[in-house]
C-alpha cells in the first residue's frame, strides 16, 4: 500500500534521512551532575540530601545550584 503511494513513500524517506537531535549537552550534564553526587558523598562521609535553585538569566543562561547537605534522617532516634 505504502509502495503505492509516491507522497507517502516521499515523507518516509524524508523522516528518515532528516537529521537527529543532538543530546550530547543533556548527557554531559547529567554525567557531571552524578559525579557531583559522588563527590559530594565522598566529602560529607554517606548518604546526601539536594536541594537546588533554578534561574533563568537575562542573557538566556539556565542556571542550577546544588547545595548538598549530610542526610541526618539515618541518624538514631533517641527515646
Amino acid at each position: 500500500m505504502a509502495e503505492d503511494d509516491p507522497e507517502l513513500t516521499a515523507l518516509f524517506k524524508a523522516v528518515a534521512e532528516s537529521p537527529k537531535r543532538d543530546n550530547s549537552a543533556y548527557h554531559k550534564a547529567l554525567a557531571e551532575a552524578r559525579q557531583a553526587f559522588e563527590a559530594a558523598e565522598r566529602a560529607l562521609g554517606g548518604a546526601v540530601r539536594v536541594q537546588t535553585k533554578t534561574k533563568m538569566k537575562r542573557n538566556g543562561d539556565y542556571v542550577v545550584k546544588w547545595t548538598f547537605k549530610r542526610n541526618t534522617s539515618e541518624k538514631a532516634k533517641s527515646r
